[in-house]
């Protein structure tokens, strides 16, 4: 009686026809390819996206992103006029409420960065700015919009500098959200990442100490440190006292003529007149003075709007003028000067631009301030 004894072929073809139907179906699947691709770092196609948290709602590349990402310069921080309302208001997230920095208050943090892409690509900011991915920028929860970081990452030792106009991130423990090509070059792309944050204050635009470590002072500056801070000046409109060629927030652009002192002379007559106007101010407490910064006094047009004997003075003047002319805020330092506390805003690339600042001040605040070159 013949036994029903199965084909030595019959049992492996029932296991090889699935394996052949999953290959053809994972070609099917793959696409045509997109050219070289660079893995998580720069892929062109859904099979090189880097693969993210599942938690972050984020999204990779576009399909074909431009060639030679990691090339791209960091963001050049510039003085810029703090956006009114909306951006720098407080607001509320979640439940959770948060309240914009005012002044100009040094800042560092550690904790995870994030990044986001295409998701958001081409759509408004919270500054009103358009996203660009490819942009070096970056979002934070309380930094004034605009402002500039500096952020490292401790894993691999890079540093990059970003420019942040956005909101965000609002995931517990994360400090800062990258744009795509910011999260690149910090190798940071896979997904969320231990990161440094430093925020690059006005007066180390001003001074260019954000670049090098400063040299020997020429005087003690404080930056503003006014409980609020308004914008009413348009961008793009006057240099920024380290290029003349690049275009910063408006300052000011209308003229007044004003005596002009030395930068390291003595007081002249105007600073007697802009001191005893200053001391019928009301002086704010002492808690609510600013921390001070070391700086030097960068070479150009300096609008002196007051010489104090006593420091309290030339500090409670700052917080009227930061608190009543917003614009100016970022650009008000105080120097200590042969026993003197001289506050000043600057520095300005022409006469011009000095006296253009100086008339809008005694338009607003009846104040008439000396124009000071240093040099």
């Amino acid at each position: 009686m013949p036994h029903c004894i199965p084909s030595p072929t019959r049992r492996p073809l029932r296991v090889v026809l699935p394996i052949v139907c999953l290959v053809m179906l994972a070609s099917c699947a793959s696409g045509p390819p997109g050219g070289p691709g660079r893995g998580a770092e720069g892929g062109r196609g859904p099979a090189t996206r880097p693969v993210l948290p599942a938690d972050t709602g984020r999204d990779g590349p576009e399909a074909n992103p431009p060639p030679d990402l990691h090339q791209v310069p960091d963001a050049q921080p510039r003085l810029e006029a703090v956006r009114p309302g909306g951006p720098n208001k407080p607001y509320e997230v979640l439940g959770r409420a948060y309240t914009p920095l005012a002044g100009d208050p040094p800042l560092v943090e550690r904790g995870l960065a994030s990044w986001y892409g295409r998701k958001f690509h081409g759509r408004p900011t919270a500054s009103g700015e358009v996203y660009n991915m490819y942009a070096m920028t970056a979002a934070h929860k309380t930094m004034p919009l605009p402002s500039y970081a500096r952020v490292r990452n401790p894993a691999n030792g890079r540093e990059v500098v970003l420019r942040v106009n956005d909101r965000g991130p609002f995931h517990p423990g994360r400090v800062i959200d990258l744009s795509y090509t910011a999260a690149l070059k910090l190798g940071v792309l896979g997904g969320v990442a231990k990161v440094e944050v430093e925020r690059i204050t006005y007066d180390a635009i001003r001074t260019g100490a954000w670049r090098v470590p400063p040299a020997a002072d020429a005087g003690e500056a404080i930056p503003v440190g006014a409980p609020t801070l308004r914008a009413d000046a348009r961008p793009g409109q006057m240099p920024p006292p380290a290029a003349a060629d690049d275009p910063i927030a408006e300052i000011a652009r209308r003229s007044a003529a004003l005596v002009v002192v030395g930068g390291t002379g003595a007081p002249n007559q105007t600073d007697g007149a802009g001191a005893a106007a200053a001391m019928r101010q009301p002086l704010p407490s002492e808690t609510t003075a600013p921390a001070r910064a070391a700086a030097l006094a960068a070479p150009g047009f300096w609008l002196q709007l007051g010489a104090f004997s006593r420091r309290d003075g030339a500090v409670g003047f700052q917080q009227r003028v930061a608190t009543e002319a917003g614009w100016l805020a970022p650009l008000m330092a105080i120097f200590t000067e042969r026993s003197l506390h001289r506050l000043q805003a600057g520095p300005y690339a022409s006469r011009a631009d000095a006296q253009g600042a100086a008339d809008r001040l005694r338009d607003a605040l009846q104040l008439v301030p000396a124009i000071v070159e240093r040099r």
